[in-house]
């Protein structure tokens, strides 16, 4: 009995979730809905394992592509003098795994101060830009993946982007903790620490500066890779999410790693590899939790039951019929045309299933885009001309025509499913159709037998 009532409790709550028509219009209600939503569907996305198989294929990468990106990376700011600014971000990134994570760190600085980007001729240069830019092709997938992207960027765009944020990004990380550390080192700055409480603010914010630039640079991640566009404010979001997270795993794996002796006992030295290849899954985990999060806060209404949701023919008449009412209305007022962004909010369903019905019925004419950036849409046509049926008869309208490739031995009435009356049931077509093949039958002369010689 107390299964069956925890069960009912789920399912209320699950409805109350995702299916609720009135949701709440008052703080903290309004706060504790958005959260539940958005927590259920990272739940989901977690559980159902596509973000679980693309952070394992970025560790895959990752292990590959680490020397060459650190030494394109750090081949600008080599060539200024300031790469030993951002070794400490690489030994903070390290510092979990314990004493052998920073002797991974050396190492791999090595690597990159004894690799020569200038004397590995065209080809291996080539290699080499190859090698990081198939990393960061892998990471805008799997954002896009994230965002409901069909298209990626195309291949002059990955070049130029991916090359410039490559050799820019280190720079203006160096930048920024340059400029910090003259902000604290300022003589104002120095009168106002012997001041209280001015000074042990400034101290706190001191302390927290290398976190301010993890935040940012999540945040950078989450406005750049996906192949769409971002706003700032749910990447802000997502990035602190993350960047807390990201600290807290730190603190709970360096813990993990102290206490596991017995790890190193069965794996000998093989252990901080294993331990690597975890901890990277975990940040790949974090970044790609975080980029999810921003991606639900933007698109409230894509949190469904399922990640794919099943495009039922009630949703889409439904759907068609909503959206050619939210654009009809304005433009018969004389209103401004909505923008279909606004559109997808205002009827809370996943954006996907928005814009394949709103691409459908442009591509019949009933609606067309507007504005200086054709993200508006307005009519096709003038409102008399269009009628519900034609809006249904646009939704139902099979463009791929596979409903041709139906065998020509079920009824015709059946193949349009309109056509056939729904009282109709499926003994009485069969007798009726029973009645024309006796019909037909009767009607053909019977084959002649050859006679016997």
């Amino acid at each position: 009995m107390a299964s069956f009532q925890l069960k009912d409790r789920l399912q209320a709550a699950e409805s109350w979730i995702l299916a609720n028509p009135n949701p709440p219009q008052s703080w903290p209600w309004t706060w504790l809905y958005k959260t539940g939503r958005t927590a259920y569907a990272l739940a989901r996305d977690v559980l159902s394992g596509q973000l679980t198989l693309h952070a394992m294929s970025l560790v895959y990468t990752t292990l590959l592509s680490i020397v060459p990106l650190l030494a394109l990376s750090f081949s600008v700011l080599k060539a200024l003098g300031v790469h030993q600014r951002m070794e400490p971000f690489l030994f903070q990134f390290f510092e979990p795994l314990g004493p052998q994570g920073i002797e991974l760190a050396e190492q791999i600085l090595g690597f990159v101060d004894n690799m020569k980007v200038g004397v590995l001729g065209s080809v291996g240069l080539a290699l080499l830009v190859y090698t990081v830019v198939s990393l960061l092709q892998k990471i805008e997938r799997s954002f896009n993946m994230i965002w409901r992207v069909p298209d990626m960027r195309s291949m002059a765009q990955r070049f130029s982007n991916y090359l410039s944020v490559i050799m820019v990004g280190p720079l203006l990380m160096v930048s920024a903790i340059g400029v910090s550390a003259t902000i604290f080192s300022s003589t104002i700055v120095q009168k106002l620490i012997e001041i209280e409480p001015f000074g042990s603010v400034i101290l706190v914010a001191s302390r927290f500066t290398p976190f301010f630039l993890v935040v940012g640079a999540f945040t950078f991640v989450y406005v750049f890779m996906p192949n769409t566009r971002v706003k700032l404010r749910y990447a802000a979001i997502g990035g602190l999410v993350a960047g807390v997270s990201w600290q807290a795993g730190g603190m709970l794996f360096a813990s993990f790693v102290a206490g596991s002796a017995k790890y190193a006992a069965i794996y000998s030295s093989f252990a901080i590899g294993i331990i690597l290849l975890i901890w990277i899954y975990l940040n790949w985990m974090i970044l790609l939790m975080g980029a999810s999060l921003a991606f639900y806060l933007q698109n409230p209404g894509s949190v469904a039951k399922r990640r794919q949701v099943q495009l039922a023919p009630e949703l889409q008449e439904s759907v068609a019929l909503a959206t050619m009412w939210l654009v009809a209305k304005p433009f018969s007022e004389g209103k401004p045309a909505p923008q279909q962004e606004v559109l997808e909010h205002q009827l809370r369903v996943p954006g996907e299933v928005t814009r394949a019905l709103s691409d459908k019925l442009i591509r019949a004419g009933l609606l067309s885009l507007a504005g200086s950036q054709g993200d508006r849409l307005v009519p096709g046509r003038a409102l008399d001309l269009i009628t519900v049926g034609e809006v249904l008869k646009v939704v139902r309208y099979d463009e791929d025509r596979i409903v041709d490739r139906l065998p020509k031995v079920i009824p015709a009435e059946l193949v349009g499913s309109r056509k056939v009356e729904e009282t109709r049931t499926f003994a009485e077509l069969l007798r009726a159709d029973g009645g024309q093949e006796k019909t037909r039958s009767f009607a053909e002369p019977e084959p002649v037998s050859a006679p016997d010689s």
